[in-house]
């Protein structure tokens, strides 16, 4: 299990593969002891890939106090360093894309090019949807209260059509197998009171290195009029939509591959 130091904190990470180096950055509540995950897929394969827990998740340290996004950034940063990087490709997914926008516009140097999905700017040009209200929520309660907005096809007409497999993804979404660990729930809870506080829009034109954003047509939690604006902020940066909703890396088959040849210039 690889630690390290990092700043003020001891990050777990994982690293596999060869290749460009590449800096992935997870979702909402993201923890790498949840199989599959992204050293599953088909990364680790193009790149010298490596995934981390953040602050407050996983097996990293747990800090019970307030988190700020600009502390995320700087953790990747810091990440990167200890491992012996000074710069990296970045791809930052939903949570993980507010970060990478942070880590690109305070730390330009430590990004070749970047893509975002399923992500927001926050302030004027829109903030991904609210996670932090649904706080006190059942897992259950969340998870069908999310469905319809993680995927604005899956309606209640969808679900009484489809019993069986909106049942499927209730009890995945609702799943969460390390919940009562010590600090589990309060470092979650931190992510997302952090998250609430996300606004790049003002300095997205600071961002310096070529940018993909890449998201779902029914995403109703990074909207696809949040993705146009963003587009039209960040220079060198081209959009592309896929089928699909927040989760469109594994309903559309020509993400990662669009991802990968961004990132290698076509070389895959």
């Amino acid at each position: 299990m690889p630690i390290v130091k990092a700043g003020d904190i001891e990050i777990h990470y994982e690293r596999a593969g060869e290749g460009p180096r590449l800096l992935f950055i997870s979702g909402t509540g993201g923890d790498l002891r949840n199989k599959p995950n992204v050293m599953d897929g088909p990364l680790p394969k193009h790149f010298d890939t490596l995934a981390y827990d953040q602050r407050g998740l996983g097996q990293t340290v747990k800090p019970d106090e307030p988190y700020s996004m600009a502390q995320y950034a700087e953790d990747a940063v810091n990440l990167m360093n200890a491992i012996g990087w000074q710069s990296a490709m970045v791809i930052g997914v939903s949570f993980g894309g507010m970060v990478a926008q942070e880590l690109a516009i305070t730390h330009p140097h430590a990004v070749e090019a970047m893509v975002l999905a399923c992500t927001s700017p926050g302030g004027e040009g829109g903030a991904s949807y609210p996670l932090h209200e649904l706080q006190e929520m059942t897992r259950e309660e969340r998870a069908r209260h999310m469905i319809p907005i993680s995927d604005r096809r899956h309606d209640e007409a969808w679900a009484k059509a489809n019993p069986d497999t909106y049942e499927q993804l209730v009890a995945m979404a609702a799943a969460d197998p390390f919940a009562d660990e010590p600090g589990h729930a309060m470092g979650q809870r931190r992510q997302l009171e952090a998250r609430a506080q996300h606004d790049t829009w003002d300095r997205l034109s600071d961002i310096r290195s070529p940018t993909l954003i890449c998201a779902g047509r029914y995403d109703g939690i990074a909207r696809p009029e949040t993705q146009e604006k963003m587009v039209s902020r960040i220079p060198h940066a081209e959009l592309k939509f896929y089928e699909g909703g927040h989760l469109f890396m594994l309903q559309d088959k020509q993400a990662f591959p669009d991802m990968i040849s961004f990132l290698t210039g076509g070389v895959i």
